[in-house]
């Protein structure tokens, strides 16, 4: 098992780290639409999404991955009629790529995030 750790994405908020290396696949921590300095990104729904995917590709890529070899990710929303926004920038960023993914409702996220998202990939 390796830890995975980049300045490129915010660092983690507590006694976890922002993915682990385990058999060939990389599990992150959920993300949050935090800027790599440790802000919460004000805006819209779509506006703090890409912030967790930007954070998302970051982590993958220290990890020597990228979202097209995602294969699960999980989705974890504040408000579920912000649904279709979150998930045309989700389509936005995964492209053709459609991995299995659970979307879930949550009465409260760490920071008070409206979003947050955690994915499993592959390493070649």
């Amino acid at each position: 098992m390796k830890y995975v750790a980049t300045e490129k994405a915010p660092q983690a908020i507590g006694p976890y780290a922002q993915a682990v290396i385990s058999n060939g696949f990389v599990y992150t921590s959920g993300q949050l639409p935090m800027t790599p300095d440790g802000l919460l990104v004000e805006g819209t729904i779509e506006e703090q999404t890409n912030q967790v995917f930007e954070n998302l590709k970051a982590v993958l890529a220290e990890a020597g991955t990228s979202l097209d070899k995602v294969v699960k990710a999980t989705v974890f929303i504040k408000d579920m009629d912000q649904f279709a926004a979150l998930n045309d920038v989700y389509a936005q960023h995964f492209g053709s790529h459609t991995p299995a993914r659970s979307t879930v409702e949550v009465a409260r996220l760490p920071k008070d995030a409206p979003v947050e998202i955690e994915v499993i990939a592959k390493i070649d």
